[in-house]
């Protein structure tokens, strides 16, 4: 088993797209009462980030950090909206693990004491944050469990 693969994509609870499979733009975007986001909003956010990261686009990774847009202005309008935000989190996620595998970028600082590696730890543990609040969402609007893949 690989380290990456079971942080990004399968291990400690539901694979990550059988967790986001299943949703209707209307599910996606249902903020039950009492939360502050959405399903939608809480991937746009978790998506971000993750694509800065494995990106290795520090200008972008900076924008988030001091002055970015934390959770996204508008609702989506379209399915085909809420299906491409999934695929660009499925695909970023696919991508931390392509760079788990290069020990070499893992070793690599990214600034003083602190390694590639470890900035992919700490995506790990965002996103696990989040895909948590999707799951709990996802209860929350009767969406649970998704269905098998």
């Amino acid at each position: 088993m690989s380290k990456w693969r079971h942080l990004f994509v399968d291990g400690e609870f539901i694979d990550r797209s059988r967790l986001l499979s299943g949703l209707t733009l209307a599910q996606a975007t249902t903020r039950p009462s009492g939360a502050p986001h959405s399903i939608y909003d809480e991937l746009w956010h978790a998506s971000q980030w993750q694509s800065a990261v494995v990106r290795r686009d520090e200008a972008a990774t900076a924008t988030c950090e001091t002055e970015g847009q934390q959770f996204p202005s508008a609702t989506p309008e379209s399915e085909n909206l809420w299906s491409e935000l999934v695929a660009e989190f499925l695909a970023g996620a696919e991508q931390a693990v392509a760079w788990g595998r290069s020990t070499e970028e893992l070793a690599k600082e990214v600034s003083p004491g602190v390694t590639f590696a470890d900035v992919l730890e700490s995506l790990a543990v965002h996103n696990a944050y989040h895909l948590g609040k999707v799951a709990a969402l996802r209860q929350a609007i009767g969406a649970w469990p998704p269905g098998t893949k």
